[in-house]
């Protein structure tokens, strides 16, 4: 046929159609008796018309897809094709069922090779978003296996078919659209001579599913961050501090975002207060307002209805100075994640020990996981977060030259890339000669993205201008990771070789 004279259009089916819905049926089911008969075609338009999908060449019917809604508990375990049509035709439509059934997609013979089954399977998977179904369900058919049924089982027939060494028109056509094979249905039409009644139970799971029913239950799609790029200043009192503070918190919140992110060590300034005489004595004295800093910050995130990650501080746990940074959820909850690798100058100048436990958080606006500064250098600590469905990577750093601020800065973009998350770094910027280890910064807070076409192309979401005090406002599109995690170029998780190297956490 000559593509210059076609004109593809797709419709939804409609009764008067059944001459032509009969025609392409007959043609295509001649061993298996051709078309249904009109009571059932007109029972599932009546029942289900978006599910009846058809595609036009002018006043021809060139390609049909029929469907039903199922229950998806009942019809994702063994049945058979009786259990969808009875004796009399009659093919039930469950209206409160959550998942899509696809009974037949049915190709003009003059017309194939010409992608329409795809354009058929986008409709039914748009229509499974559209609606909220789970996703599609089939009962397939192996025609090809009837050539194979005396060299090898059902189950072996469709791994081959999977790896490619054999052709099947129906199941290499359903796996090449994105089908899983959920289990091998036995006697699922009997009369079906070429698959020898045996048949595949596919599945297609719809991404954007959303099973919460209420507003205030459902998952967000875009969740807004802010991080803040930290100026260094004197400050004469804690209160002081938490002003300042405060009004980054006030300023995120009028701009109704979810998340706000300090720095690490962002309460440096208050070692000024004290009158040490070593660094390790310094780092002590700071560790006394952490307690009274995390109360503070957890009262602001409720107050002000945003979640706060607190840049990090140091605590002291029975002699031992940790660094650690609190998640205070707009809830009243707060979490805690220890940084795991302390630096040379952390352990050597303020005896710093590294925590020995990594987390990832559930908040109301995604999963979060924490990695502060050198934290993110470590690839596994990502890996091991992704694992747990790692969303927003959050990086508190506190860097001195550009050289130490590009470790950090890169080694984040990798893992957005690797682990296919949002990363969010924030840190902090200015001069405090009065204070020991806080003579010079250098930062430039960012919002990195995974790399693929839903993402910008540098995956740099946004960036503050380098060492100058700012927030930075970034949204999220949550709905393109789970794009990516499944639809993606490349899919850095689903294609590890986990047969050949894993990552673990010991304790």
């Amino acid at each position: 046929m000559s593509s210059e004279k076609t004109r593809l259009e797709i419709c939804n089916l409609t009764a008067d159609q059944y001459p032509l819905i009969k025609e392409l049926m007959d043609e295509a089911y001649p061993e298996l008796g051709g078309a249904w008969p009109k009571h059932t075609i007109s029972l599932l338009i009546e029942k289900f018309p978006e599910g009846q999908i058809g595609v036009i060449d002018g006043d021809e019917l060139v390609g049909l897809a029929l469907s039903v809604q199922v229950d998806y508990a009942r019809y994702s375990n063994p049945h058979t094709y009786e259990d969808i049509v009875d004796s009399n035709d009659v093919v039930s439509n469950n209206t409160e069922g959550d998942t899509m059934y696809g009974l037949d997609v049915v190709i003009k013979k003059s017309h194939r090779g010409m992608r329409i089954g795809r354009r058929l399977y986008d409709a039914r998977k748009e229509l499974c978003r559209q609606y909220n179904f789970r996703g599609m369900l089939a009962g397939g058919r192996i025609p090809s296996y009837h050539t194979y049924r005396h060299e090898m089982t059902p189950t072996e027939f469709i791994e081959k078919v999977d790896r490619k060494e054999i052709y099947d028109p129906i199941l290499s056509f359903q796996l090449a659209n994105d089908f899983q094979v959920k289990r091998l249905l036995k006697k699922y039409l009997p009369e079906d001579e070429e698959s020898v009644g045996f048949a595949t139970l596919l599945e297609w799971n719809n991404i954007f599913y959303e099973p919460t029913d209420t507003v205030l239950e459902s998952r967000k799609t875009t969740v807004r961050v802010g991080a803040v790029q930290w100026q260094m200043r004197s400050v004469s009192s804690l209160d002081e501090l938490l002003k300042q503070v405060e009004y980054f918190v006030d300023t995120v919140s009028d701009y109704q975002s979810d998340f706000i992110v300090f720095p690490e060590f962002f309460n440096a300034p208050l070692m000024g207060l004290g009158r040490q005489t070593t660094q390790t004595e310094a780092i002590r004295f700071l560790a006394g307002f952490t307690a009274d800093i995390r109360d503070a910050m957890s009262r602001m995130a409720v107050e002000y209805n945003a979640n706060i990650i607190t840049g990090s501080m140091p605590i002291n746990e029975n002699g031992t100075i940790y660094n650690v940074s609190y998640l205070c959820h707009r809830s009243g909850k707060v979490d805690e994640q220890r940084k795991i690798h302390i630096t040379p100058h952390e352990k050597n100048d303020w005896v710093i020990r590294g925590g020995d436990k990594l987390s990832v958080f559930e908040t109301d606006a995604g999963r979060v996981g924490i990695l502060i500064c050198y934290d993110v250098e470590f690839p596994e600590l990502g890996r091991l977060m992704a694992e747990q469905g790692l969303e927003i990577l959050f990086v508190p750093f506190w860097t001195d030259t550009k050289n130490a601020y590009l470790r950090v800065r890169l080694c984040a973009q990798a893992r957005a890339i690797e682990n296919e998350c949002y990363v969010v770094i924030a840190g902090s910027v200015g001069n405090l000669p009065e204070v020991e280890s806080l003579d010079v910064q250098y930062s430039q807070s960012a919002v990195l993205t995974p790399s693929d076409f839903p993402f910008p192309h540098d995956a740099t979401l946004s960036e503050a201008t380098s060492n100058t005090e700012m927030l930075l406002f970034s949204d999220l599109d949550m709905d393109k990771l789970r794009v990516l995690h499944n639809e993606g170029s490349v899919r850095n998780l689903k294609d590890r070789r986990k047969d050949l190297y894993d990552v673990i956490m010991k304790k």
